[in-house]
C-alpha cells in the first residue's frame, strides 16, 4: 500500500489565516530503552519553498537516504533545531516529561517564536503558555504534513548518529544497529552485563 506524501496543504492553510510562523513537531526514541529521547523542529513560513523530493516521514526512508536528506532539510526550513532528555530525566519524570522537557528545549534552540506548532500523534506532549504558540496535534503528521517530516528526519539521523557513538563505549548492546530500542541482542546483553547509565533503569529492564 502506498504511504501519503507529505505536503504543504496544512501550512498554506494556517498562512491563509494569517499565521505566520508554522512550525513541526516530531520526536525519536521514545520506545526506546536506552538513549535519549530526542525532539526536532522545523519552521516555515509563507515564503517556504517546494517540499523538497524524496523528503518524507523518517521512518519510511533507509538510513543512507536520510543521512542524504538532512541537511537539504535543515536548508529547507526557516529555522531548525532539536532537543533531548537523557535517560536519567526519563527516570525521574517520566517518559511524558521528558517529551516536554526535549520539546521545550528544542523550542527554545529554534531561535524564533512559531505562531503555531503541529505535533504528530494524538497526545500533547507541549504545553501551551500564555503568549506561546498554538499547539495542534495530528496523527500522521509525520507522513503527511511536510514541516513535520523534516523535523522527524533531522532528529532521527540526530539520534541515530549518537547511538552509534555510544556503540563504541558499550558495543555488546548493539546500539549501532538497534540504536538502544529492545532488540534481543540488547535484551540479552543487558542480562549478561547488567545496565549502564544510559539505559533507562525505571523501566523494569532486568526482569
Amino acid at each position: 500500500m502506498a504511504h501519503p506524501e507529505p505536503t504543504l496543504d496544512i501550512e498554506r492553510s494556517l498562512f491563509a489565516d494569517g499565521v505566520r510562523v508554522v512550525a513541526g513537531m516530531d520526536e525519536v526514541g521514545r520506545g526506546a530503552i536506552a538513549g535519549p529521547v530526542t525532539i526536532g523542529i522545523v519552521a516555515v513560513n509563507s515564503d517556504v519553498a517546494e517540499m523538497p523530493v524524496g523528503l518524507r516521514d523518517s521512518k519510511l526512508m533507509t538510513p543512507k537516504r536520510r543521512e542524504a536528506m538532512v541537511t537539504t532539510a535543515q536548508e529547507w526550513s526557516l529555522a531548525w533545531a532539536t532537543g533531548s532528555a537523557t535517560a536519567q530525566e526519563i527516570d525521574a519524570f517520566g517518559i511524558m516529561s521528558g517529551l516536554g522537557l526535549a520539546a521545550s528545549r528544542a523550542l527554545q534552540a529554534l531561535g524564533i517564536q512559531p505562531d503555531v506548532i503541529i505535533l504528530d500523534g494524538n497526545t500533547s506532549f507541549l504545553l501551551e503558555e500564555e503568549h506561546g504558540p498554538r499547539v495542534v496535534t495530528r496523527v500522521k503528521a509525520d507522513q503527511d504534513v511536510a514541516c513535520v517530516a523534516a523535523a522527524s528526519v533531522i532528529a532521527k539521523v540526530e539520534r541515530d548518529a549518537l547511538m552509534a557513538q555510544l556503540h563504541e563505549q558499550f558495543p555488546h548492546y548493539g546500539w549501532s544497529s538497534n540504536k538502544g530500542y529492545g532488540a534481543k541482542v540488547h535484551t540479552d546483553a543487558i542480562a549478561t552485563h547488567g545496565l549502564c547509565d544510559f539505559h533507562r533503569k525505571s523501566w523494569n529492564l532486568l526482569r
